[in-house]
């Protein structure tokens, strides 16, 4: 409702990992020909080359890597996944109810996605006291999770923790992880179509693995003044129509979009700029799991994360179950020292990230005047 009329929203969709090239056309083309008020993106590396000229525009651009922004990114926010901040959640969750397992292995990949999230799980686990007994590290297109997992079992580790995986990768370090006899506890960020994990493993295995993404009929949330419309009858309604295909991100672009929704109205104008000023004009605002903060200027370089609650979640009976809510927020202020230590270690602080700028060519003085004092 804009200037007390109903006005119908359009979502149109572009493929952002098709080269860097494709990218930025795809970005003008929705910004300039489709005028795009709103751009949702994954973020990372792919989308990365459309970035300078979305805000050079003052383009608004959602993003679910917070690690994406830096001071050159004003008009960019993550205001529905704070990823990998929420992931101390399940760290805190397994010290306090499992406290007899101390020694972690750790794997990553070495992305955009995959060190950031090592970080944190670096700073979480030290923080808890843990003890990492050993840390891999892969390349994105490794394969071989059963060499992982050995390598990481050598070390007798209670906890294997798969980081910010990707799903196909995860599921063939659970694999192989059962496969190998490992009774111990298993952490990492995600845990898409766990019931395919259950079945390749064992009910009994997989009840000992904890993750952060919850299924939205989750009792939990039923109870939880939060931020999105209708939790269960989305759920219910995506299931019906992508079957099997829930995901850690399936709902955080609806989620978005109700921000987005409700700071247009408040506004009451589509106007980027405008809308972002209607989001920020609090500190605090309504997020996906309760009251949220921007956040982030102490290592993003700009308070435009959206910061709150996170749930950590448990497989029992087969099925996702929400176990506690962690203060991502109330860690930070803990800890905050500790994490900017980690990722700095690891080249993940906004002005580690940013590109260098080419280097202008040096032109060469004649031999007399590269001689002459004076041309110092």
């Amino acid at each position: 409702m804009v200037g007390g009329r109903r006005h119908p929203i359009e979502i149109v969709a572009r493929d952002s990992a098709t080269g860097a090239a494709a990218t930025r056309a795809a970005a003008r083309e929705l910004v300039e020909r489709l005028d795009c008020r709103l751009i949702l993106t994954l973020g990372g590396d792919s989308f990365a080359p459309a970035l300078p000229w979305l805000m050079k525009t003052r383009t608004l651009v959602a993003t679910l890597l917070p690690s994406d922004l830096s001071p050159d990114t004003p008009y960019l926010i993550a205001p529905a996944e704070v990823h990998p901040l929420f992931n101390v959640t399940g760290v805190e969750w397994l010290a306090k109810n499992r406290p007899a397992a101390r020694r972690v292995a750790l794997c990553s990949q070495t992305d955009s996605l995959g060190l950031p999230s090592l970080a944190v799980y670096r700073a979480a686990f030290e923080a808890a006291g843990h003890a990492r007994v050993k840390e891999l590290r892969y390349a994105p297109a490794e394969t071989d999770a059963a060499g992982i997992v050995r390598a990481m079992l050598a070390e007798q580790p209670d906890v294997l923790c798969w980081c910010s995986s990707a799903p196909p990768m995860i599921h063939a370090l659970t694999e192989a992880a059962h496969a190998q006899g490992f009774t111990g506890e298993i952490l990492a960020c995600t845990a898409d179509d766990y019931p395919r994990m259950i079945a390749r493993t064992s009910a009994a295995f997989m009840a000992r693995y904890t993750f952060q993404f919850p299924d939205f009929d989750d009792p939990a949330l039923a109870d939880t003044a939060f931020f999105f419309h209708r939790p269960e009858a989305f759920f219910a309604a995506y299931g019906a129509r992508f079957p099997g295909s829930w995901s850690a991100v399936s709902w955080e672009y609806a989620s978005i979009l109700d921000l987005w929704h409700a700071a247009v109205e408040s506004a009451e104008t589509t106007d980027p700029v405008s809308v972002l000023a209607a989001m920020k004009r609090s500190q605090i605002m309504p997020h996906a799991f309760g009251p949220a903060r921007w956040w982030g200027a102490e290592i993003f370089g700009i308070d435009n994360a959206l910061v709150g609650d996170w749930p950590v979640v448990r497989i029992a009976g087969g099925r996702a179950k929400i176990v506690a809510f962690g203060s991502v927020l109330g860690w930070l202020e803990a800890h905050g020292p500790r994490l900017t230590h980690h990722l700095g270690a690891l080249g993940q602080l906004w002005h580690q990230r940013l590109r260098p700028a080419p280097r202008r060519r040096q032109i060469s003085l004649p031999a007399s005047a590269a001689s002459d004092p004076r041309s110092a």
